[in-house]
């Protein structure tokens, strides 16, 4: 039980680095690093596949939302080859957290991600 634990807080980790990676090259090790090379990412906002297409979508939120960093928000609870988890976009300086919601992830035989399907349940009106 604890070795599928680890190996979901660990995807999960390599998916929050991600998505705070400030400098391109920064990012583009750190999708690598956490999904496969065909790896999605579907919210209702963005359907991407691939390194290249979701390091785009990850710098494109930090130009959105400058200043402000994806934090989990409670424990990761998965099973088989996949997990669930909640998450907040947090202001660095205030501490606001504008937009929230829960992802579902998809990992292949060595813990790198082959899905995301996000879902927002808080976003700023007119966003």
């Amino acid at each position: 039980m604890s070795a599928n634990t680890d190996r979901y807080e660990n995807a999960v980790a390599r998916y929050f680095e991600a998505w705070n990676a400030g400098e391109p090259e920064e990012l583009a090790k750190a999708v690598a690093a956490a999904w496969t090379p065909d790896g999605s990412y579907t919210d209702p906002l963005a359907d991407v596949t691939g390194h290249e297409q979701i390091a785009a979508l990850i710098a494109a939120a930090h130009e959105q939302f400058p200043g402000f960093a994806f934090r989990p928000a409670g424990r990761i609870d998965g099973h088989h080859d996949t997990a669930r988890f909640s998450w907040e976009l947090v202001h660095e300086t205030d501490g606001s957290a504008p937009v929230a919601g829960f992802d579902v992830v998809t990992l292949d035989e060595d813990g790198r991600i082959r899905t995301v399907l996000g879902f927002l349940d808080r976003v700023p009106a007119g966003a």
